[in-house]
């Protein structure tokens, strides 16, 4: 089930932070793809959050634990392959661009980054030893998941579902969103109790933490009335004040 569109009545701001985002990511994977495989190994090593690193640094502030620190950012924007890279800027793309005009531009930012250090931290929970660079933006989109899933229950969403043949359904974001939840739940799951070689993989740990912390990050960044107006927008009702 691939998300390709939503109801983007009500919406008001230009989405640029989103469109940053999603060319930032795309630049850096247009540079992965055109290093040599052994540089490739050394960026993703030196640039990806490792969490024996992350775990072995803290709490220093020397400069050079700081560089590890840095990693936890950096590796947002970084992914293994051409599908992890699409399948990322996709949900980015659908869900962004409402929570940003939720928020604001800055608060956005601040929103995404903090969602995507909570998912990093739910990661390197649960394996505070690995030696595996953890990359990709799917944390911090987790987090603009979560966000949308708690502002948004009912809005409707397009997706792509492959049933022998393609077809487009639009349903509420509360079944969307709430069957990728769970998925990623019972997999997280799954690998603790011994199933992580099935995981390929995937740190659905961050996906987790990153979806649960946007679904509490949300309160404090959101705008109400940006809110009211997108809600009153898809309700069909009318969003003024009478003077």
């Amino acid at each position: 089930m691939f998300p390709i569109g939503d109801d983007n009545r009500g919406r008001q701001l230009t989405p640029i932070i989103n469109w940053l985002l999603i060319l930032g990511n795309l630049i850096v994977f247009v540079y992965q793809i055109t290093m040599p495989m052994a540089d490739l190994e050394r960026f993703v090593f030196e640039y990806g959050a490792i969490p024996g690193e992350l775990t072995a640094a803290f709490p220093s502030l020397a400069p050079e634990a700081w560089s590890v620190y840095a990693t936890v950012f950096t590796s947002m924007f970084m992914h293994g392959s051409v599908m992890h890279f699409l399948g990322n800027m996709l949900f980015l793309w659908v869900f962004g661009d409402n929570i940003e005009d939720a928020m604001g531009h800055i608060g956005y930012l601040l929103f995404y980054l903090a969602g995507g250090l909570s998912a990093s931290l739910a990661h390197i929970a649960f394996e505070p030893e690995s030696a595996v660079p953890m990359i990709g933006a799917s944390g911090a989109i987790s987090a603009v998941m979560g966000a949308y899933l708690l502002l948004f229950p009912t809005g409707s969403v397009r997706v792509l579902v492959f049933i022998g043949i393609p077809l487009i359904f639009a349903v509420p974001a509360l079944i969307m969103l709430g069957l990728w939840f769970a998925t990623q739940l019972v997999s997280g799951v799954a690998s603790l109790e011994g199933a992580g070689d099935a995981a390929g993989g995937i740190a659905f740990w961050a996906h987790i933490g990153g979806f649960v912390a946007g679904a509490v990050l949300v309160w404090f960044f959101r705008d109400p009335a940006a809110v009211a107006r997108q809600k009153a927008a898809r309700s069909g009702r009318q969003n003024f004040r009478r003077m």
